[in-house]
C-alpha cells in the first residue's frame, strides 16, 4: 500500500515508516507539516494519508479540508497524540476515514486494512464519546429544520435514495437534492452518511 506520513516530528515520522516498510508497504511521502499536502498527495497519489493533527507548518485538519476538496475519495488517518472533543467533532464532519491515536501503533496495520476496504476506523476511546459529542455540538440550525427537512433526513437515515424520497413525499427529484443540500449545508455535515448518523446520534435521541 502507498502510504504518505505527515507529522512535525522527525522521530515519529521515521518510527512510522520503519513499521510500515516492515509490513511490506511503500512510504511515497513525508511531509513535516500539513502545507504542502495536497501538492505532494497530486503528486505521489498516496493509497492512504496518515496525519497528524497539531503541528506548527499546517494544521492537520486544515490540511485534512483542503485534500478532501481537492480529491473526495482521498483516504486520510489522523494519527494523533489528541483527544479533544473540538477535534473530534472536526474529523467527523469533515469526513476522513479513522481518527486514532498515537499510543495504538499496535493496531496501525488492522486500520490500514480497513480503511483501504472503505471502512471508517475510530479509537474505542473515541467511538464512546461520539453520541455525547453530537448532541453537545447540535447547532442552532437544528431547531430551525422545517417539517419537511426534518421528514428528508429520517428517509436518507432509513436509507432510502433519491428517488424513493420523491416517490415517497410526491416531490421531484430536483427538489430532494436542493433540500438534500441545503440540509448538509444548514447542519454542517459533509454527505449522506454523516446525516444519517447526526439523525440517530441527535434527533433520534433527543425524543
Amino acid at each position: 500500500m502507498k502510504i504518505m506520513i505527515v507529522d512535525d516530528d522527525a522521530i515519529v515520522r521515521m518510527s512510522l515508516k520503519t513499521i510500515l516498510e516492515a509490513s511490506g508497504h511503500q512510504v511515497v511521502s513525508e511531509l513535516g507539516g500539513g502545507r504542502e499536502v495536497v501538492s505532494a498527495y497530486l503528486k505521489t497519489q498516496p493509497e492512504i494519508v496518515l496525519m497528524d493533527i497539531r503541528m506548527p507548518d499546517g494544521d492537520g485538519l486544515e490540511a485534512s479540508r483542503e485534500l478532501l476538496q481537492q480529491d473526495p475519495q482521498a483516504r486520510i488517518l489522523l494519527l494523533t497524540t489528541f483527544h479533544d472533543e473540538e477535534y473530534i467533532i472536526k474529523a467527523l464532519t469533515l469526513g476522513v476515514s479513522g481518527y486514532i491515536l498515537k499510543q495504538n501503533y499496535a493496531g496501525l496495520e488492522a486500520s490500514l486494512q480497513a480503511i483501504k476496504e472503505g471502512q471508517k476506523v475510530y479509537n474505542t476511546e473515541i467511538v464512546a464519546k461520539i453520541p455525547q459529542l453530537f448532541k453537545k455540538h447540535q447547532t442552532k440550525a437544528s431547531a430551525d429544520l422545517t417539517e419537511r427537512e426534518v421528514e428528508i433526513i429520517e428517509y436518507v437515515a432509513k436509507g432510502y435514495n433519491n428517488r424513493e424520497i420523491s416517490q415517497a413525499l410526491y416531490l421531484s427529484e430536483g427538489t430532494v437534492r436542493n433540500y438534500l443540500s441545503t440540509l448538509l449545508n444548514k447542519l454542517e455535515l459533509r454527505d449522506r452518511t454523516q446525516l444519517a448518523i447526526y439523525y440517530y446520534q441527535v434527533m433520534e435521541g433527543s425524543r
